[in-house]
């Protein structure tokens, strides 16, 4: 067993991914311009049955920046969008491509998601997913032995279900990885929802338990429960954590 200061080794993926019912795929694949995945945020309106995401729309131009925002509210997957008239929290004018860039918060159902299929497999993602041409490209850290990768992806294939390629892969030395750095941010109560959550099939699709399930095993209400269990996966699935 390694000491804190031991290095260990981490291994670093670029993953061109495509699943089934996602707005962004789907809007991408149309239209012009791309999405870029910032964060996903859990408001008082918003239920177990759906999350909001910060996302933001880039392109050549303002015509296709605008057909691609009216293409993702026509889409069957998107909830209600929110256009932000000023940038929220970053003033890095180059933090997307493209001539014009508009942000925006999105409501849809967590269902769709494949970030905690990826998550549960040991891949965290360590920048903003870019969507483009309906494929999906996001950069991740695997936390695991570097031969275990190509199993934990086909559970990602499997449980996304997802079409999944490795654009690149490299393993550098790290003191810490990001997924152990993520866990060790949790309180015990979010790790103990959080793993009973994983261990019950919350995230498997479609779900292995309810919300009042996971509630009634721990022996609180569900508020309670939901509390815990989105400061995780706050914790966990946003990239600026490691920050």
């Amino acid at each position: 067993m390694m000491n804190d200061g031991e290095m260990a080794a981490g291994t670093r993926l670029t993953l061109d991914l495509k699943h089934p019912n996602c707005w962004a795929i789907e809007a991408t694949g149309r239209v012009g311009g791309g999405i870029l995945a910032h964060a996903i945020y859990h408001t008082p309106k918003t239920t177990d049955e759906s999350v909001n995401g910060l996302f933001t729309a880039y392109g050549d131009s303002d015509d296709e920046v605008e057909t691609l925002l009216e293409t993702i509210r026509d889409s069957p997957y998107a909830g209600s969008l929110l256009e932000l008239q000023e940038r929220f929290g970053r003033n890095d004018q180059t933090a997307a491509p493209g001539n014009v860039v508009r942000e925006f918060f999105l409501e849809y159902d967590p269902g769709d998601m494949i970030c905690p299929t990826l998550l549960e497999n040991g891949f965290v993602h360590s920048a903003p997913v870019r969507i483009e041409d309906g494929r999906e490209c996001w950069q991740v850290c695997f936390a695991g032995e570097r031969e275990n990768i190509e199993a934990n992806l086909d559970g990602v294939r499997e449980d996304g279900p997802a079409e999944v390629t490795v654009s690149s892969i490299t393993t550098s030395k790290t003191t810490r990885s990001a997924r152990k750095h993520r866990m060790n941010t949790l309180t015990g109560a979010q790790r103990e929802v959080f793993d009973l959550a994983r261990e019950r099939g919350y995230y498997r699709w479609p779900r292995g338990v309810s919300t009042r399930e996971l509630a009634d095993e721990l022996g609180v209400s569900k508020t309670t429960m939901l509390e815990h269990l989105r400061k995780a996966e706050g914790k966990l699935l946003d990239p600026r954590a490691d920050r």
